[in-house]
């Protein structure tokens, strides 16, 4: 269990994900995932609140990262 207010690449990292990153800043998109349907960027939000406590996470893929 992940709590809310978790930092998502640190939580990946530690889970041996690897999120592709370019900026750091949310500006350039690289770090796109997507988080119960919503995309939403790693690198600036961190794990919501989810009252059935299950949130399914799926990576973007970009052809041009």
């Amino acid at each position: 269990m992940v709590p809310k207010g978790t930092d998502w690449l640190s939580i990946a990292n530690k889970a041996g994900v690897i999120i592709p990153t370019g900026c750091l800043n949310g500006s350039c998109g690289a770090c796109e995932i997507e988080v119960n349907g919503q995309i939403v960027r790693a690198c600036i939000n961190s794990v919501p609140s989810c009252k059935s406590k299950i949130l399914i996470v799926k990576f973007i893929t970009d052809p041009f990262w």
